[in-house]
């Protein structure tokens, strides 16, 4: 999708994937400026390496702890986080007061915490950890559930449909009837949520949507450009 965009706006340009162990992180990241690179994308496992070597950070990914956005100016490098600005461009409604649960407390639970809050949504946050869920909704100022409740979002960040897995039963969703549901998980065939939400009626944002978001806002940082978004999306799907 980033080469796809590049082409779109005729800029010479290219976007790869670089393999890299985490005990060479910082060393290539490093280098990656004299080797001709104006910045990178940064996944798992290495967001919060991204953090700490990180010369200046946005507001976002200093709030987070992650890092997911590098660009080198200057000889400085500069980290953001854009998961949390793509989650809310891909749910594409006002969050003002509206219910949020998110199901999940890893690294992206952080990302969705934190954006869905600056939204002024109100949030909760479930996870099969109760501990875990606690520490995290202590640390944004959202509240934690025992088990999940009625909400008019239901947001997944956890790993479950990546493999194709069925729903488990302990999650209880069976009573839920949420307005949207926005799962992070995707691929080449709807995850089990979204076929879930379908089911119910409710308005799914995929994973491939909020991939493609995040992935907007790194473009325009990079370029100063404003993202092509159709381009990107039909490169992607």
């Amino acid at each position: 999708m980033m080469n796809a965009a590049f082409a779109e706006l005729g800029l010479d340009w290219r976007y790869l994937r670089l393999p890299v162990a985490p005990d060479r992180f910082a060393e290539v990241v490093r280098a990656l400026p004299r080797s001709g690179y104006f910045g990178a994308n940064v996944t798992i496992p290495h967001k919060v390496a991204a953090h700490d070597l990180a010369d200046e950070l946005s507001p976002a990914a200093a709030a987070i702890g992650a890092v997911n956005t590098l660009t080198f100016e200057d000889g400085r490098i500069a980290g953001d986080n854009t998961d949390a600005g793509g989650l809310v461009e891909a749910l594409g409604m006002s969050l003002r007061g509206v219910s949020v649960l998110v199901l999940g407390a890893g690294g992206t639970a952080r990302a969705a915490l934190w954006a869905l809050r600056e939204a002024d949504a109100d949030v909760s946050i479930w996870n099969r950890t109760p501990e875990r869920a606690a520490e995290l909704a202590a640390e944004f100022g959202v509240r934690h559930v025992a088990e999940p409740e009625p909400a008019g979002v239901l947001l997944n960040v956890t790993s479950l449909g990546m493999r194709g897995e069925d729903l488990p039963a302990e999650l209880g969703l069976g009573a839920l009837e949420p307005d949207v549901v926005a799962d992070v998980v995707y691929g080449s065939q709807p995850t089990p949520l979204c076929r879930w939400a379908e089911r119910r009626g409710a308005r799914v944002v995929d994973g491939l949507e909020m991939l493609l978001r995040q992935g907007a806002l790194s473009f325009e940082r990079w370029t100063g450009r404003r993202a092509p978004l159709e381009a990107m999306r039909a490169a992607l799907r």
